[in-house]
């Protein structure tokens, strides 16, 4: 079985975002990116399940700028077999990057596809499910435990009303939530293997697909600021507080 995972260049989740002086996105200029923490998980996934026998390549697929490699190379550094990067500087919908990891997956075929639930940038939580309808096959978001006997999944997924665990059938979408796994570190010799490891780019006019967005943005800000508490000397100063400030009683 192959396995495919999605993996996306953001913003280093330690780095504060800062909004653009046009307001026209967030500022990605000399500022450290790395790879979507939910992706990581992903990779360490595939790769725990490629060790424990359950398949036998994992690939990694990333979507976006020439840059996107170095974070390809983070995954193959991790222990995946090889890379497919499918270039464009386009800010992508949800939708079109389903509709170009169904190309993909058209093309390996993959008994798994593995996504972060979620990116950190844009919080969209789409990705996964839309590749799934678009191409029928099963699926289980929000994963936190995944086991596989024979053709089938069992998938322990994290829901409002604790976990739910859900037997589906390969090839399968599932996505990743937070408590899985804990991702590796790559060791410094499969570091330098990795820079060693097939990378195949694909310029995103070569799949074939209509990837024009119908959305816009309009203008991005940043949350307004809190304000700073207050100390009070005693219970009656603060239920005071409560009642006439914050009208919270």
């Amino acid at each position: 079985m192959k396995i495919l995972v999605g993996v996306k260049r953001v913003l280093d989740y330690n780095v504060k975002a800062r909004v653009k002086a046009d307001k026209s996105g967030i500022e990605l200029a000399n500022v450290k990116m790395s790879m979507n923490p939910f992706d990581e998980i992903a990779v360490e996934e595939a790769l725990r399940l490629k060790e424990a026998g359950n398949a036998e390549e994992v690939i990694v697929l990333s979507i976006g700028p020439t840059q996107s490699q170095e974070t390809i190379r983070t995954g193959l550094a991790m222990g995946a077999d090889r890379g497919i990067l499918i270039e464009t500087d386009e800010l992508l919908e949800p939708l079109a990057i389903a509709k170009l990891f169904k190309h993909v997956v058209e093309k390996e075929s993959p008994g798994m596809v593995l996504l972060g639930k979620q990116a950190i940038d844009g919080d969209n939580n789409q990705t996964a499910q839309m590749l799934s309808a678009l191409t029928g096959m099963a699926q289980a978001t929000f994963a936190s435990e995944v086991k596989v006997d024979g053709d089938h999944l069992d998938v322990t997924r994290e829901v409002d009303a604790g976990l739910e665990t859900i037997r589906i059938k390969s090839p399968a979408v599932i996505s990743t939530d937070l408590r899985l796994n804990e991702p590796r570190y790559a060791k410094l010799p499969n570091i330098m293997k990795a820079k060693k490891k097939p990378l195949e780019v694909i310029a995103v006019a070569d799949t074939g697909i209509d990837v024009s967005s119908g959305l816009s943005v309009v203008e991005v800000n940043e949350p307004p600021e809190r304000e700073a508490g207050v100390i009070v000397a005693n219970v009656a100063e603060l239920v005071e507080k409560l009642r006439n400030e914050a009208k919270v009683i």
